[in-house]
């Protein structure tokens, strides 16, 4: 087992790079009959990470966190050389959430030498949303999440609500594939002036992320409308008027359905979620809320 020295003397937590070390140890969880929790990240871990934690212990005896930057999911153009690598300090805070083991692979161990086997979702994965902007990304993620599940085998695996249509593509793979995991989705976190909780949140100037809770005032402004009667066309071309005046650039606004994030023209086509994706400076933004 690799366990990386310096968190030995500072935090209890475990650490492992190993797939067999990661199956071991569950193995022996499994003997005393706990039941295992696993919470995928990429690292650059803040409060809502934390939440996801908190979350996982009310459901598990044993909490997983893998970390690991999944090149997969990024395009070429995107940030995945810039994305934070801040392990040492992600190890210690799911230390102090009492988080039991941290699998923290390299991309070798990952995707090995030859490896050449993608998962290629549908359904929510090809809603027209973020698979518009970014079309190779559900394949990475769904491929990575598939082999985490298939890795630890947790009884319960818990994702945050703020990457919704993420957690529905997972959802959806993980019925489809029969994975026994149940895919819990957890309520997202957010600062106190409404901006939802992000990894990415660390690239906004003072400038910026005064204004990035511009977002979550849009979004629900747009729902307020939504439940008020106004239709959905005019209610997210407001939304979109309103993200504009705050400087930012717009990707999309939209309702959706909550489930299949199928598209809909009247408010009551069944429960809606409102969607949003938008660039404030270099950084991409996104959110979502129930209406």
């Amino acid at each position: 087992m690799s366990v990386t020295a310096s968190l030995h003397d500072e935090s209890r937590v475990r650490v492992v790079n190993r797939v067999s070390d990661l199956r071991s140890t569950v193995a022996a969880w499994r003997k005393q009959d706990a039941r295992i929790a696993l919470v995928p990240t990429m690292g650059a871990l803040h409060a809502g990470h934390i939440s996801l934690v908190e979350a996982a212990k009310r459901h598990a005896d044993r909490v997983v966190m893998s970390i690991f930057v999944n090149p997969t999911q990024f395009a070429p153009n995107e940030d995945f050389a810039a994305y934070p690598r801040r392990f040492q300090e992600d190890a210690q805070k799911f230390s102090a959430a009492d988080g039991d083991l941290v699998f923290a692979p390299d991309v070798a161990e990952m995707y090995p030498e030859g490896f050449a086997t993608t998962v290629m979702p549908e359904g929510p994965a090809k809603a027209g949303l973020e698979d518009r902007f970014r079309p190779t990304h559900f394949a990475g993620v769904a491929t990575v999440v598939a082999k985490l599940l298939n890795q630890c085998q947790p009884d319960v695996a818990l994702f945050g609500e703020k990457d919704y249509q993420q957690l529905k593509v997972i959802a959806r793979m993980a019925r489809d594939l029969d994975l026994d995991s149940e895919i819990v989705g957890v309520p997202t976190l957010r600062d106190p002036d409404g901006l939802a909780m992000s990894s990415r949140n660390l690239y906004l100037s003072i400038e910026e992320r005064a204004r990035a809770s511009h977002l979550y005032v849009a979004l629900m402004r747009c729902a307020e409308d939504l439940r008020a009667g106004r239709d959905i066309a005019s209610a997210q071309a407001a939304a979109w008027k309103a993200l504009e005046s705050a400087g930012f650039v717009p990707d999309y606004i939209e309702a959706r359905h909550a489930e299949t994030l199928a598209p809909v023209a009247r408010r009551d086509e069944g429960s809606l979620r409102l969607l949003a994706a938008a660039r404030l400076g270099t950084t991409r933004l996104i959110d979502n809320i129930p209406v």
